[in-house]
């Protein structure tokens, strides 16, 4: 069995976290660029999340020595993905329709950061939501997130609790 302690002190552990972030920006790119399905507030938000998640695990490849900072990283993760279960929570919701009035065309940002401007690329809203699309038999991109979103939240959460044992 897998040593997660001594595992989240090598820099291949944080490096997955960052690798994950990244391939979840690269694959809602896809969808936008090349599938042609635009991202509405929540995606957004999500995307933001992601970004969150590449950063704290780049900061825990180079700090991941310093147990209270490894503590900090594993508590900031559990928030990030805290956020990402709220958010898709609210994206199946809106698909569904068993959650009303979620989506707006507003970020929700202050204007000292106003990232879909200087990024508009990848955090621009560019449609009111509604559906996700497909993402492979019969799942939607909605439920995916969800279940990624629990699935990170459960992980985080058991790193947070490693982080302060002895």
């Amino acid at each position: 069995m897998i040593n997660i302690q001594k595992w989240m002190l090598t820099q291949w552990f944080w490096a997955l976290w960052v690798l994950l972030g990244v391939t979840l920006e690269s694959t809602a790119l896809y969808y936008q660029y090349v599938l042609n399905e635009l991202p509405c507030v929540l995606c957004i938000q999500f995307r933001l999340l992601m970004l969150l998640l590449i950063i704290i695990g780049l900061l825990g490849v180079f700090l991941r020595h310093n147990p209270w900072v490894r503590r900090l990283l594993s508590f900031a993760l559990l928030l990030t993905s805290a956020g990402m279960l709220e958010r898709s929570y609210q994206l199946l919701g809106t698909e569904r329709g068993f959650v009303i009035g979620e989506c707006n065309m507003d970020l929700g940002l202050p204007q000292w950061f106003a990232i879909q401007e200087w990024i508009p690329s990848i955090f621009e809203i560019q449609t009111t939501c509604g559906y996700t699309p497909i993402i492979a038999w019969g799942i939607s991109m909605a439920e995916s997130l969800a279940a990624l979103s629990i699935v990170l939240f459960i992980v985080a959460s058991i790193m947070l609790l490693l982080s302060f044992k002895k």
